[in-house]
């Protein structure tokens, strides 16, 4: 899949989830469940010692699930980064503006989303090559945010990830704002559906936040 396809899907799907856990049982029943429920893209983020390793495993499995684009989030350093595309990541993603890792990005055809949090910030990363671009956290900022400054760079992929919420009301509020799409992590998943592993609240949960998605783009 090309890095067009790749930017593609994460417009039409709306929304891409932001998952980590250390128990490789767990990371592929949420994969699966996502999967199931509509999910094609998914950041998988490097938020602790055990993230590489599942992060292997991960993009082994996912090969079993046609159309899935697995992703890697939380890259801040060169080394993560080339060290995840190595392992399969279809895409970087960053809580930080760091243009050392734009080049490595482009010569593996893998769209680059750094974090930003400012106007400036978001000129510099569109420069540096970013067709995507993070704003986070975006629950500080919030949808205004990006209303006010879509009339000036109208042209950005912004993607609010950070205390974005699974709901109607919120999610219309971003994407009323103009954002192409929004990453969403501990909102939608639960620490208490996690640990209770109750796979099919989860895959309603996440069909139903698929359902708002989708209404709101038409």
């Amino acid at each position: 899949m090309s890095k067009h396809d790749i930017i593609h899907e994460m417009g039409n799907t709306g929304i891409i989830p932001v998952f980590n856990h250390h128990d490789i049982g767990i990371a592929k029943s949420v994969i699966e469940v996502s999967y199931k429920a509509g999910i094609r893209v998914f950041e998988f983020t490097n938020r602790d010692e055990s993230a590489f390793d599942v992060f292997v495993q991960l993009s082994d499995y996912v090969k079993s699930f046609p159309d899935f684009i697995l992703g890697a989030g939380t890259i801040i350093t060169t080394t993560d980064c080339e060290k995840f595309i190595a392992a399969g990541a279809k895409f970087i993603v960053s809580p930080v503006l760091n243009t050392e890792l734009a080049p490595i990005c482009k010569k593996n055809n893998v769209p680059w989303i750094p974090g930003t949090m400012t106007l400036t910030e978001i000129i510099h990363a569109k420069e540096a090559g970013a067709e995507v671009i993070k704003i986070f956290p975006a629950s500080v900022v919030g949808p205004k945010f990006v209303s006010s400054i879509l009339p000036v760079v109208p042209d950005l992929k912004l993607m609010p990830t950070g205390g974005v919420e699974p709901t109607e009301e919120n999610l219309k509020a971003w994407f009323d704002a103009g954002v192409y799409c929004a990453g969403i992590g501990s909102q939608l998943f639960s620490k208490k559906i996690i640990e209770s592993h109750d796979w099919k609240k989860l895959e309603i949960e996440i069909a139903s936040t698929l359902r708002i998605v989708k209404a709101l783009k038409k």
